[in-house]
């Protein structure tokens, strides 16, 4: 009996693996180096102990807390600048000039007053405390003074009224504030010792709720005896610092002193002297410094004077009389070292960003045209003028092949004019040499032109450019030997960040100076590269609650972007991810929109502030919100919709009347389509006579009561109303009602 042999379709099982397992390290070298598909496209995190993790959280901690308590001790101190702090009373009961006076104690340190204007200011030097504060103050109802202050303030310190906190000047400067984005701040309610001691406690009580509205988690502090006040400014010296991203970005300045010197063609022109404390980044004499509210201006030169406030005066002795001594604390005697005036930077032409904000048109980038006549005539007149050579070469030989061929000697031939001097002699000789004869009718002579001389090559060197050149060079070889390396000046410091400095701002109105003669404040920005020129810039923004009245596309408003404010007349578009905007002819109160306009470059993030003049000359605040872009390709897209009304229906066709008047109209929008209020598509088929009826097909039948539509759209652009100067708005008071009715878009 023959045995059972298995077929091809036999299950084959798996042999049975004897031995230990397999750990990790055999599947590795099985592996050969491969990695599975999740370990190459994940990071390889190193896993820690507890042990470990503890001590790596420990280590972050400790350089958040020290990297915060340096800038703690850095501000204010004797190497920094002064702790800037700005004092606004929220409620007209506030008594201004008592908080100052318990703040300039005697007691707690040097006081020097300084008083310009309808402003009050004062330097406070503590050097128990090793803190110098700087104190100003600006009234709720100035609210250009407000906001600019605001923009450099280190700290604002509020003042509050002990039953009501603030009035309705003091809530629209705090919505105004809140835009803008707030520094570090503090409460301080002053009046509550004035208060019966029942009324006391229910009066905290209610303050606290009202507070609560805009300062949820903040503590209220008390600002009636002397020694609230020391505790007021030892929370003020330990406050953690809050940042505002537009202004850390950039190097700026509040000016302490200013001076003018008018040019020698133009007395309402000239140099301004503007001094004060460097913040933010490292300033750049060569960058452009903008002034808010007067415009983009150039530095000649960066001067260090002494520091007229220092911490720990020192007393220096005079070199003509060393027995004479005299500290340096205040103006007047930093005015007495001014020969001791060090110069850090002098401003490079070369380097220098320029004051240009528009495109000057090249007319190169266009296409090639054919030469002028004038261009044609020039050209032959330097072909006639140009030397002539003559060459023996042989025959059937082209003038640009004539180019390249060299004589015995290595030149490219001869003069014209040395050719005619030794005629005569090349014949004669010719003439007794009858072997050379042959070879001379193997040849021919022929006249080309030659380009450059030798003699005259030196002519058209540009000896400057070479040397530029060179240095170019030069520059590029040590940039790869050694790179990113540059060697610290002697005699300039690295930084100045903090110093006390003084800024030559050159082509600088008399009018600014004036400005700030009377009082106002005088701020500097550094702007960053390409930031003077104009583009387009987009804003996000949102209607403020407090106005109700509206505002329509292409009206001029005031803008408040970062360090500037312009006047411009914006759009408005929808607020999508799409790559067309659909255009708003009205600011809507329910959602954002992006507001668009031509203005200079800034870089975001920026916050923004849109006012409203009105006719008594004060600025309603109407949006706020935050710089989204600059881009001058975001399409802006209006539409425009067409509407007739069936005439006649039939089963899928109508006749349409009363979108068009002209049959001409009809053939031009033929290829648009077409939709009704319920819903149906369709296109145009023919016009029907000369009155506008059209034959439309649609892909149901219409009802009598339905309306057909054509959308149109067309790209829309801002108006060019851009205007850097912006008047100055009268003193806000409390809202009155308008009884005017709003002007209506009949578009």
């Amino acid at each position: 009996m023959a045995a059972h042999r298995s077929g091809p379709l036999k299950q084959q099982n798996k042999a049975h693996k004897g031995g230990r397992h397999r750990g990790r390290g055999s599947a590795q070298r099985d592996g050969k180096g491969r990695l599975a598909l999740k370990t190459l496209s994940k990071k390889v995190r190193k896993e820690l102990s507890k042990v470990d993790q503890r001590h790596r959280a420990s280590q972050l901690r400790k350089q958040k807390k020290e990297a915060v308590l340096a800038e703690k001790r850095q501000l204010g101190c004797k190497d920094g600048p002064p702790h800037q702090v700005l004092v606004v009373p929220l409620h007209d009961r506030i008594s201004l000039p008592e908080a100052f006076r318990l703040l300039q104690n005697k007691d707690t340190g040097t006081v020097h007053l300084n008083e310009w204007g309808s402003t009050h200011s004062f330097m406070l030097l503590c050097p128990r405390l090793k803190h110098r504060w700087f104190f100003t103050s600006a009234r709720p109802g100035d609210l250009h003074t407000v906001l600019d202050m605001a923009k450099v303030a280190d700290t604002i310190l509020f003042l509050l009224d002990p039953l009501e906190g603030w009035d309705s000047t003091g809530d629209y400067c705090l919505s105004c504030l809140f835009a803008q984005g707030l520094p570090t701040y503090a409460l301080a309610v002053q009046g509550v010792s004035g208060l019966p001691p029942r009324k006391q406690i229910d009066g905290r009580r209610k303050l606290t709720k009202t507070v609560e509205k805009r300062f949820p988690d903040d503590k209220l502090l008390l600002l009636d005896t002397q020694q609230e006040a020391d505790m007021l400014l030892r929370q003020l010296a330990n406050q953690k610092q809050r940042h505002l991203a537009f202004r850390d970005r950039r190097a700026y300045l509040f000016a302490h002193a200013a001076d003018f010197l008018p040019s020698e063609e133009n007395n309402l022109v000239g140099t301004l002297k503007i001094s004060g404390y460097v913040r933010g980044q490292a300033l750049n004499v060569n960058s452009l410094l903008h002034i808010i509210g007067q415009g983009d201006f150039q530095m000649k030169q960066i001067d260090a004077p002494m520091d007229p406030f220092p911490l720990n005066p020192r007393v220096i002795k005079s070199q003509k009389d060393p027995s004479m001594a005299m500290e340096i604390c205040t103006p007047d005697a930093v005015a007495d070292m001014e020969e001791d005036l060090k110069v850090l930077m002098k401003a490079d032409p070369d380097k220098q960003e320029s004051l240009q904000t528009e495109v000057i048109p090249d007319p190169m980038e266009g296409e090639q045209t054919w030469p002028t006549e004038e261009e044609l005539s020039e050209a032959n007149d330097f072909l006639k003028k140009s030397p002539r050579l003559v060459k023996k070469v042989p025959k059937g030989t082209s003038s640009y092949q004539a180019e390249w061929i060299l004589d015995e000697d290595g030149s490219g031939g001869e003069d014209e004019s040395d050719d005619m001097e030794h005629e005569d002699f090349i014949e004669e000789e010719s003439q007794d040499e009858g072997s050379e004869k042959e070879e001379e009718e193997e040849y021919e002579t022929m006249t080309v032109g030659e380009s450059v001389r030798d003699d005259l090559y030196d002519e058209n060197v540009n000896d400057e450019a070479e040397e530029k050149m060179l240095e170019k060079y030069k520059q590029e070889r040590l940039q790869e030997m050694f790179p990113d390396e540059v060697d610290t000046p002697r005699d300039v410091a690295a930084r100045i960040v903090g110093w006390y400095v003084t800024l030559h701002v050159s082509k600088v109105p008399v009018s600014v100076y004036e400005y700030f003669k009377r009082g106002a404040p005088l701020i500097a920005f550094s702007l960053l590269p390409h930031e003077q020129k104009m583009s387009v810039l987009n804003m996000v923004v949102s209607r403020h609650s407090g106005h109700t009245e509206p505002v329509k596309a292409k009206e001029e408003l005031i803008f408040h972007c970062g360090f500037r404010r312009f006047r411009a007349s914006p759009l408005f578009s929808q607020h999508t991810a799409a790559d067309k905007h659909k255009f708003q002819r009205f600011l809507t109160a329910d959602v954002a929109l992006v507001v668009t306009v031509y203005g200079p470059i800034t870089f975001p993030p920026a916050s923004v502030l849109l006012f409203k003049q009105n006719s008594n000359g004060m600025h309603s605040l109407i949006a706020t919100g935050y710089l989204l872009s600059v881009d001058p390709d975001r399409m802006v897209i209006k539409r425009v919709v067409l509407s007739g009304h069936p005439f006649k229906i039939f089963t899928k066709m109508a006749v349409v009347r009363y979108m068009f008047f002209n049959r001409e109209d009809v053939l031009w929008f033929k290829p648009v389509e077409l939709r009704t209020k319920w819903g149906r598509r369709g296109h145009i088929k023919e016009p029907l006579g000369t009155h506008g009826h059209m034959k439309c097909s649609f892909d149901g039948k219409l009802k009598s009561q339905d309306t057909v539509l054509m959308n149109l759209y067309k790209r829309v652009f801002p108006k060019w109303t851009y205007d850097p100067y912006v008047p100055e708005p009268v003193p806000w008071m409390k809202k009155e009602i308008s009884l005017a009715v709003p002007e209506m878009d009949m578009e």
